[in-house]
């Protein structure tokens, strides 16, 4: 007989409230917000239990087993994938929006459980929750470190076994505007929040190792400086900066309502955030890389952003060369 999970779905409120609380008084907490910033979970260090949701940041992942990994993709058909698309540059041409983060589902088949995947996952942040889904996640949404809140905002992705893949990503026209575009937003969303808001790093490059070979992805870091008081504002914060702009666009609000027409899905938890304060700092990451698990099907959640200079064939490959994870 299997046993319900045990903590509480939160609504927006009380999920801020909660934040406040806990950070106001330092205690250690765990964070998992869905997209739309609705819905949540708030748990207590001390409240943690790994047979239902396990967590880690930044640590260095061995490998658990030499158990074979079987990986089977069957994303939205191009012709689908063609009608979504040909809406949103719609809008962007009526001048709606700069940017739209357009993603889609697909149904994976693996021999794996999502309790494995996570347990063999090498990723930057990794998250687990029974009998619901699995994050590997390469992408940092927000970290505060003594005071300096900090946004690490990934766009630009390209095979690394392409010759001269670095200096084709970064050289690349439309990846060059919507990174720009990007970086423009997070410093935005940080300046309501911080003062002193700069660009410390601009489009640098890293290689990350998956289960489909290496790929190269392009992220810049932005940093401002908090309210000495910041810690009793935390969940203000954080929802502040909802949804995370890479997954979302640019102006914001209307590209919100653009993806919601334009998806015609509902993305749950995927592209949310999760992460981890400690009773001082904080570390959180922009769930993507995510697999769900509907009934007894898996769902990998994936796509990119989409500008005036995209084009249909290289924004669905795009969208399924993503449908990857970081296993050993």
């Amino acid at each position: 007989m299997s046993i319900k999970f045990p903590y509480p779905l939160l609504d927006r409120l009380l999920m801020i409230e909660q934040i406040n609380l806990l950070s106001g008084l330092r205690i250690p907490f765990i964070f998992i917000i869905d997209y739309k910033a609705e819905n949540g979970y708030i748990i207590k260090q001390n409240e943690l239990n790994d047979n239902f949701i396990r967590f880690t940041a930044n640590e260095n992942c061995k490998p658990t087993c030499n158990k074979s990994f079987q990986w089977e993709a069957k994303p939205i058909s191009r012709e689908l994938y063609k009608i979504k698309f040909d809406l949103v540059i719609r809008e962007i041409q009526l001048g709606n929006s700069f940017l739209v983060n357009l993603t889609q589902p697909a149904e994976v088949k693996t021999n794996l459980a999502l309790s494995e995947i996570y347990n063999r996952g090498t990723a930057k942040y990794k998250l687990w929750l029974k009998d619901k889904f699995t994050v590997l996640s390469p992408e940092t949404f927000v970290q505060i470190r003594n005071g300096i809140i900090s946004s690490y905002p990934m766009k630009g992705t390209i095979d690394a076994s392409i010759a001269n893949a670095e200096e084709i990503i970064l050289n690349d026209k439309k990846e060059q505007a919507e990174h720009a575009t990007m970086v423009d937003l997070i410093r935005n969303d940080l300046s309501m929040v911080a003062t002193h808001v700069e660009v410390k790093r601009y489009r640098y490059v890293e290689k990350l190792v998956t289960n489909k070979g290496a790929l190269l992805q392009v992220s810049s870091e932005i940093s401002g400086q908090l309210p000495a008081n910041f810690h009793a504002q935390l969940g203000d914060i954080l929802f502040s900066q909802l949804p995370a702009g890479s997954i979302s666009g640019a102006p914001k609000p209307k590209t919100l309502e653009i993806i919601e027409k334009a998806e015609d899905y509902d993305r749950g938890f995927y592209t949310g955030i999760c992460g981890w304060f400690d009773g001082e700092n904080l570390d959180s990451a922009v769930m993507i890389r995510f697999i769900e698990q509907q009934n007894k099907k898996l769902i990998f959640k994936s796509g990119g952003g989409i500008t005036f200079m995209s084009d249909l064939k290289s924004e669905y490959e795009e969208l399924i060369q993503k449908i990857y994870v970081q296993i050993s």
